[in-house]
């Protein structure tokens, strides 16, 4: 079992859109997909429990049980998605030790760059493969470029996929579908599976990148 975290410590960044959509397309992939929500808001909890599919499975649990749930879960899960709450530095420091794979998700504005600085020195600290994926991008505008560039001077790897803002995300999230299966030819859910194979990539092996694309 392969394990990803989403880490912020700035909140409103789209972790649990990440994480429920990442766990979706593993799913559609032919893997065992597992949400372990850790943020007390419990929103990737509320999506499941709106969803009329049994899968993916979402667990809600407190972090110092994390490991132990990990750790049950490897007979039932290919990829386990760890997502955590904002605000809570001890708690990312639980996640970022147990993944493989960390994600970053941040706005493309100056305030959530910087904040996120806190995230890249937490991840530093355990020395995990991890990239920067730009999150509620303008379609149109320099912004976004401007920030990658931003980010990269931090020493920070950014993910060649940009989740832009698309109304797609916010009317999913309430209905326990995510963009791939509620409008599967939009631009939201080309975006996510290509978000889903970029993540395979660094978790898996570059052949994943043909298969899920």
């Amino acid at each position: 079992m392969r394990v990803v975290s989403i880490l912020a410590q700035k909140g409103g960044a789209g972790k649990t859109t990440l994480a429920t959509s990442l766990a979706v397309a593993a799913e559609r992939d032919g893997k065992r997909a597992a949400v372990f929500d850790l943020d007390p808001q419990a929103s990737a909890t509320f999506w499941k429990d709106t969803r009329a599919s049994d899968s993916p499975a979402v667990a809600s649990c407190q972090s110092v049980r994390l490991g132990h749930m990990l750790k049950a879960a490897e007979d039932h899960a290919d990829l386990a998605i760890i997502d955590a709450p904002p605000f809570s530095k001890d708690i990312a420091y639980e996640a970022a030790q147990l993944s493989d794979f960390i994600l970053i998700p941040t706005k493309p504005a100056v305030l959530d760059v910087m904040s996120m600085t806190k995230t890249l020195e937490l991840v530093a600290h355990y020395a995990k493969p991890s990239a920067v994926v730009l999150t509620f991008c303008p379609v149109q505008g320099r912004e976004v470029g401007d920030m990658e560039a931003a980010i990269r001077k931090l020493g920070a790897t950014v993910c060649p996929v940009r989740i832009h803002h698309r109304i797609a995300h916010p009317r999913t999230q309430q209905t326990g579908l995510t963009a791939q299966e509620f409008e599967p030819e939009g631009k939201a859910a080309d975006e996510l599976q290509q978000l889903y194979a970029y993540v395979c990539m660094n978790l898996w092996d570059r052949g994943v990148m043909n298969h899920a694309a």
